[in-house]
């Protein structure tokens, strides 16, 4: 049985939601939905926030100091649908005492699975080699073109070693291939299962076939793969991304595919997306995806559960586990 209407908390949902999550949320909550899955405006979503106790939203929308100032008093918490929450300004939030939560755990294998589909799909020509038969270029069989690149045995650098990074480093290894890692701190020997660990960056990367990005977009993140981290790669490495598109330095990278310092790149995430830099589009070694790392019905549906966990915790006087309120730890978050 849902909460008696009087104390159903007013919840706005900024997103059109899978089936089953709506279905809970019209149970439990007085909601206002978006059945036109409408991409709502800064001016909108405060529009609509007025009078609200809550609000579960998703990295489409931003809210930046500007938005946050704007939001009434009597929202509490923003719950967003993802794992990432570099779309939200946690620090002007808790100014504010409105708590922010998002949904770790349920995408990382999802996220994961991605992560080593285009690995895979840029070191042996998917995207290319796709291209050919669809439009009747596919020639003869020749020993000697096109080729991609061995995947077998090689070492793949993770940025990042959090969940979705263990579990792409759990992928790799059925490959055999050597897992060198970055983070902020070292993992406890159970977790690293014989991953080599480096404290800098730079230090990593000559080692590094393959380049895996797995860390959040922070401050101290945001260009991390730079003309400078390119430079220390391997030359024919292979950079893949399914964290966040302004991690990596869009120059940098192109100039680099161009070149054929680096063979090939797999793409999840861009910068500015969906306009991502219309560059990426001309290169036959970039192996591009629109953003799927989480997109399976069985994942969307356990984000949008996870989400409604943390709101329903909220409200029941519950601290929920993955609430972000520690503004020091937000700031310094990185790989």
């Amino acid at each position: 049985m849902g909460r008696d209407a009087i104390r159903k908390p007013k919840l706005l949902v900024t997103r059109k939601l899978p089936g089953p999550v709506e279905e809970r949320i019209r149970a439990n909550y007085r909601a206002a939905l978006n059945g036109a899955d409408t991409v709502y405006s800064s001016n909108e979503l405060a529009q609509r926030a007025a009078g609200m106790d809550a609000a579960l939203i998703c990295a489409t929308e931003r809210f930046d100091a500007d938005l946050i100032s704007r939001l009434p008093q009597t929202l509490r918490i923003l719950a967003t649908f993802s794992v990432g929450y570099d779309h939200i300004d946690v620090a002007a939030a808790t100014a504010r005492g409105i708590a922010v939560t998002n949904t770790p755990d349920v995408l990382s294998d999802a996220t994961a699975d991605v992560a080593m589909l285009l690995l895979l799909g840029a070191a042996r020509g998917a995207g290319w080699g796709e291209r050919m038969v669809r439009e009747q270029t596919w020639k003869a069989w020749s020993p000697t073109a096109p080729l991609g690149v061995e995947v077998t045995g090689k070492r793949l650098g993770i940025v990042g070693m959090g969940r979705i990074g263990q579990a792409t480093a759990r992928r790799a290894r059925g490959f055999a291939m050597t897992i060198h890692y970055h983070n902020r701190t070292r993992l406890e020997a159970a977790l690293e299962q014989g991953a080599v660990f480096h404290a800098a960056l730079q230090d990593m990367l000559p080692h590094c076939d393959f380049l895996s990005i797995h860390c959040a977009s922070t401050d101290a993140t945001r260009g991390l793969i730079d003309a400078r981290a390119v430079a220390a790669l391997p030359d024919s490495a292979i950079v893949v991304n399914t964290a966040r598109g302004d991690i990596v330095d869009d120059d940098a990278l192109i100039e680099a595919l161009q070149s054929g310092k680096l063979a090939a790149a797999g793409l999840d995430v861009f910068a500015g997306e969906p306009d991502i830099d219309p560059r990426y589009r001309a290169l036959d070694n970039a192996f591009l995806l629109p953003h799927l790392g989480s997109a399976t019905a069985e994942t969307r549906i356990a984000m949008g559960m996870r989400a409604l966990d943390n709101l329903d915790m909220y409200f029941a006087g519950r601290r929920p586990g993955d609430i972000l309120n520690d503004v020091a730890d937000f700031q310094k978050a990185g790989p």
